[in-house]
């Protein structure tokens, strides 16, 4: 199969598209032609050499962590779809290829494109794992850092169905966007710490970091210390007693819930742009900038 491949860490000129072997399903697996393959920020963390033993796999390997497509092989134990069946998932082999594996996925409604599908898991998991950790519920103003990123936007969105207040720190540009998902925006940059405050007199309950840009010291001088703030984008968490949270349990049910709201135009993710497989070097440099202005999804 065609796939994108690196067997050394390095700049994007180390992607290269390639043959490689099928993956087959196993016991509980699924494989899926990919028709849509999502770029995350990791990626290129990843293939940098950046992230820690237990989250860099062995080289060579094969970039990507989500994926949409059509179910053509089921594994034993498998059930709730069969060959044929369009699915949104986390793909455990790399998803930048032809075909890859699944254990957790959930049906596509047929409402909803398949770049949206494959942009979805990702976002929706860290969201939602995020959001429990803090404990956001309603009446409560939760302040999200990087708030107009496909990770920040569709926190901003959930933490508003639980009834939250929602500030979140965009560029100016940004600002209308975050209006329009409920939330009250605010730039970030110095004297941030100033403007939330005039955003939410009387105090931020917790803070979504999903931009990693320096923001924990003044999240921690808004809310007078580090409880209830969670980064994920942030290395410096542990030094700063700041929650970082990674990964995440069985989350299919849940993203077959959160599928049908995105069909129903309930939940949204912008995609940025839709490039060739051929062109995964140039869609993580476009994810690296981080000003991608959305998901880029690579099409097999």
């Amino acid at each position: 199969m065609k796939a994108i491949t690196y067997g050394e860490h390095g700049g994007p000129e180390v992607l290269r598209l390639d043959e490689a072997a099928e993956p087959h399903a196993g016991p509980g697996q699924v494989r899926l032609k990919v028709v849509a393959a999502a770029v995350n920020p990791i990626d290129y963390k990843i293939r940098n050499g950046w992230m820690p033993p237990q989250m860099t796999p062995a080289l060579p390997t094969i970039p990507g962590l989500e994926a949409a497509g059509v179910v053509d092989e089921v594994g034993e134990g498998v059930t709730g779809v069969s060959v044929g069946g369009e699915v949104l998932a986390w793909t455990v082999t790399g998803a930048y290829a032809e075909y890859a594996l699944a254990t957790e996925f959930a049906p596509k409604p047929a409402g909803l494109d398949w770049d949206t599908a494959a942009a979805l898991p990702v976002a929706v998991e860290t969201s939602n794992r995020v959001l429990d950790a803090l404990e956001v519920g309603a009446n409560e103003t939760v302040l999200v850092h990087g708030a107009a990123g496909v990770v920040g936007a569709v926190g901003v969105q959930l933490a508003v169905a639980r009834g939250a207040t929602v500030i979140g720190t965009a560029s100016p540009g940004n600002h209308d966007y975050l209006r329009s998902l409920g939330a009250i925006p605010v730039a970030y940059g110095d004297g941030v710490a100033d403007r939330v405050r005039a955003a939410a007199p009387h105090g931020v309950d917790a803070v979504f970091d999903a931009a990693g840009q320096g923001d924990l010291e003044v999240s921690i001088e808004l809310r007078g210390s580090t409880d209830r703030i969670v980064t994920i984008a942030d290395p410096r968490a542990a030094e700063l007693g700041v929650t970082f949270s990674a990964g995440g349990g069985p989350f299919g049910a849940q993203l077959a819930e959160y599928a049908r709201l995105a069909a129903d135009g309930k939940l949204g993710v912008r995609v940025a742009r839709s490039l060739p497989l051929a062109d995964a070097a140039q869609a993580q440099e476009l994810v690296a900038t981080g000003h991608a202005g959305g998901k880029v999804v690579l099409r097999p």
